[in-house]
């Protein structure tokens, strides 16, 4: 078996220092440090391709750019990278989404991959123009994916349902391949959805235990509705050569944190609609600076300004690299990665972790193809990762 790591296009922009945001809070000011430019973005881009992630995740919210206009922007600087681009079933017909993905497939050589995100938040729902409620919200989206599959397989669709209707919906040209789903949520309406949609569900980086406590209950949910779903991990990395230098990185992020912006994101945040938010939340515990460290290398430091994916693996390449082991053991295959700065920490990942695991028989690059060609250039004086 071979894992599988995505890395994150940081759309709200990027910086040495954490970039807070997201769940209806705003992107912080460290994100103005480096602006989300395409060029930027592409230079993140390039690099993850290069060093054997599969696809790049793109947020969606009010706090960030477009994922859609981004990634195919994007798209035209990289040749393998995939896309898992994040978007929210309220804001778009299922019809036009399923046009749109096939465009993207046909115009990037099939690089799509979908994150359906139902919304946590009702106030920024509310800002685009979505009044339900959140268990309404998982319902249209049940609705939606079941538009949208069917359509993807060349289907002629008629759907009268609570929320969504649509008649003679077909496509012209139908994705090749069909996008594989992506979609996260803890509420027992999300793990509803998730069993009967589906491709890969993802989970926040809770320890191990909690880790372990959602896939059982999505296979049995699965189970009983007669398919089975592969499990991701969303989670942050500091790795370095020591685990002191790791720690000492972790705590120079800490150290810029302001008191009254993490005062502000965490009231924000515990308004939250969110059970997984909640759940990221009730993880470090106030904030605590002695507490943070929830599980051996697991920092819950990040969700102190951030929304969403709030912990980090910290350590040096072998520890990580166990933790991913640990992870994969319950039955995780799939990695969806970040650090701060995107371009630096997609290095100290790749060149630091990834080969441990290769020895290992865990992971082999993607790209075999690309690694030799690479190889059998000759360098020149400079190259070589950021430091």
């Amino acid at each position: 078996m071979s894992l599988t790591f995505h890395w994150f296009l940081p759309t709200n922009g990027d910086s040495r220092h954490v970039v807070g945001g997201g769940h209806g809070t705003p992107a912080t000011e460290s994100g103005r440090d480096r602006p989300p430019s395409v060029g930027y973005l592409s230079q993140i881009a390039r690099a993850a391709e290069d060093l054997g992630f599969v696809g790049a995740l793109t947020p969606t919210g009010a706090w960030c750019e477009d994922a859609w206009l981004t990634t195919a922007m994007v798209a035209q600087h990289t040749e393998r990278l995939k896309f898992l681009v994040a978007f929210r079933p309220g804001f778009v017909s299922p019809t036009l989404a399923a046009q749109m993905a096939s465009t993207f497939q046909r115009q990037t050589g099939g690089r799509l991959l979908l994150n359906v995100v139902t919304g946590g938040e009702s106030h920024e729902q509310r800002a685009y123009g979505d009044f339900l409620d959140k268990d309404a919200r998982y319902r249209r989206t049940g609705e939606f994916l079941q538009i949208v599959r069917e359509l993807w397989e060349g289907k002629t669709v008629d759907l009268h349902g609570e929320h969504l209707q649509v008649a003679d919906a077909t496509l012209a040209r139908v994705p090749d391949p069909i996008p594989e789903v992506y979609f996260g949520g803890s509420s027992p309406i999300a793990g509803e959805i998730a069993a009967r949609h589906v491709d890969v569900y993802l989970t926040w980086g809770e320890p191990p235990a909690q880790v372990a406590e959602k896939i059982a209950w999505i296979r049995k949910l699965a189970a009983e509705q007669g398919r089975t779903v592969r499990f991701g991990i969303r989670l942050h990395v500091i790795t370095r050569d020591s685990s002191e230098q790791a720690w000492a990185e972790a705590d120079r992020l800490l150290d810029g944190f302001d008191p009254e912006t993490v005062a502000s994101v965490q009231a924000g945040l515990a308004r939250s609609e969110s059970t997984g938010q909640q759940r990221m939340l009730a993880l470090h515990d106030g904030g605590n600076r002695d507490a943070l460290e929830i599980h051996p290398n697991l920092w819950a430091g990040i969700g102190l300004v951030r929304g969403g994916a709030g912990t980090a693996l910290v350590g040096s390449h072998d520890e990580v690299a166990e933790r991913i082991k640990e992870y994969a053991a319950l039955g995780i295959e799939e990695f969806v990665l970040s650090g701060y700065p995107h371009l630096e920490e997609a290095y100290w990942f790749g060149e630091g972790v990834l080969p441990r695991l290769q020895a290992q028989g865990l992971w082999q690059h993607p790209f075999p193809q690309a690694v030799a060609s690479a190889s059998a250039q000759v360098p020149f004086a400079g190259t070589g990762s950021p430091r």
